[in-house]
C-alpha cells in the first residue's frame, strides 16, 4: 500500500517503544522473528566508474586508491560463490562499476549467473542503469533479483548524484519489472538527509508496485576522498528508527541491514534486528569497504538466538559460528 511522506513522517514521530512494538508486530505477521537471509556481495567489476555518487570510492572523479580492475573471470566467481554457499550465504550478489553495462559485458555477466545459479544460490546484480532489452536478457540467464537503489529522496538526491536523474533510476526499476525479475532496491542513511527525505524515501519505495521483494538500508560508510567523508554521523538511534519504520511501511519486504555494520556495536545491530531487519550481508568484505567477519556474525546470532533462514528449513539448530 502505498503511503504519503506524512504517514511515514507519523510513523517516526512515535515514541521508539511504541513504534518498535508496532514494527515487531508487523514483522512476525509475516516472517520467523529469528530468521535471518543471508546474502554474500562479490564486486565483480571495480572501479573506473564515470558517475559522481558523492559516498563511492569507485568513481573516477575522486581520490580513494580504488583503480579500475577489468571484469573477473567466470571461474573467480564461482569460487567465490562455493566459499560463499559454503559458509552459509543463500543468496549471491555481483556487482560492477558501471554507469550501466555494455551488451559484451552483460553476456559475461549472464555466464556468471548462469554459474552460480546452478550452485543453488540465488542470484542478484546491481550493473547500473539499463537500456531496452537488457534486463530480460538478465532474465532468461535466470537472474533472481536486480538491485538498483534510490539512495535517498528525490529532494536530497541531487546534493549526492549529478550525472544522472532519480528518474533514471525509476526507469531502470520499471525495465527489471517488466522481464519479470525481482526488486532490491534500497537506500543510504546519513548522508545529510532530514527525517523528511528519509521519510520521502520510504514513502517512495511504498509507491512502487509491487513494492520492492528486498530492502537494503544502508548507514554511510564515510570514505576518506569522497564528497561525503566530512558529514556528521547519524544517530545511532534515528537509524533503528528508519529500520523500524521501513518494516511497518514495507511488511512484506525483506529488509537488509547493508553497509556500515563495522560501525555498529552488537547492541545496536540487535536493536535493528527488533526493529525489523531480517537480512544482512556476510562476510569479510562488501563491495570495498569491510564487514564484519563470518565468524562474528555467528557469534553474535548465537548470543540472539537468530538462525540462518537457509539454516531453519533444514534445521532449527542457530547458526553456527
Amino acid at each position: 500500500m502505498s503511503l504519503t511522506v506524512s504517514d511515514v513522517e507519523a510513523l517516526f514521530d512515535l515514541p521508539f517503544n511504541d513504534l518498535i512494538f508496532r514494527a515487531q508486530g508487523v514483522h512476525r505477521r509475516h516472517f520467523d522473528p529469528n530468521a535471518v537471509q543471508l546474502s554474500t556481495l562479490l564486486s565483480i567489476k571495480t572501479g573506473g566508474c564515470p558517475e559522481d555518487c558523492g559516498y563511492c570510492s569507485q568513481s573516477v572523479r575522486v581520490a580513494t586508491g580504488v583503480d579500475s580492475q577489468p571484469l573477473l573471470p567466470l571461474d573467480q566467481v564461482l569460487a567465490a560463490a562455493r566459499a560463499a554457499k559454503a559458509r552459509g550465504a543463500t543468496r549471491f550478489c555481483m556487482g560492477a562499476a558501471w554507469r550501466g553495462p555494455k551488451d559484451k559485458d552483460l553476456a559475461q555477466v549472464a555466464e556468471m549467473i548462469r554459474g552460480v545459479k546452478a550452485l543453488g544460490l540465488e542470484t542478484c546484480v546491481t550493473l547500473g542503469l539499463l537500456r531496452e532489452g537488457q534486463a530480460e536478457q538478465l532474465a532468461c540467464a535466470g537472474l533472481d533479483y536486480y538491485n538498483h537503489n534510490l539512495d535517498t529522496s528525490r529532494s536530497h538526491y541531487h546534493e549526492v548524484i549529478h550525472t544522472h536523474a532519480y528518474e533514471d533510476r525509476l526507469d531502470t526499476l520499471g525495465k527489471v519489472r517488466g522481464a519479470g525479475i525481482k526488486v532490491c532496491c534500497g537506500g543510504i542513511m546519513g548522508m545529510g538527509e532530514s527525517r523528511r527525505d528519509r521519510a520521502a524515501f520510504i514513502a517512495e519505495l511504498t509507491a512502487l508496485d509491487p513494492p520492492p521483494e528486498s530492502v537494503p538500508i544502508n548507514l554511510l560508510v564515510r570514505i576518506p576522498g569522497t564528497p561525503l567523508a566530512d558529514v556528521p554521523a547519524l544517530e545511532p538511534i534515528e537509524f533503528v528508527r528508519t529500520i523500524a519504520v521501513t518494516r511497518v511501511a514495507l511488511p512484506t519486504s525483506v529488509v537488509r541491514l547493508s553497509a556500515g555494520r563495522t560501525q555498529m556495536p552488537d547492541h545496536l545491530q540487535a536493536l535493528c534486528f527488533l526493529a525489523g531487519a531480517n537480512s544482512i550481508f556476510y562476510g569479510d568484505k562488501l563491495l570495498t569497504t569491510p564487514n564484519p567477519r563470518a565468524d562474528t556474525d555467528g557469534a553474535l546470532f548465537d548470543r540472539l538466538g537468530l538462525r540462518a533462514m537457509a539454516a531453519e528449513k533444514r534445521s532449527s539448530t542457530p547458526l553456527e559460528s
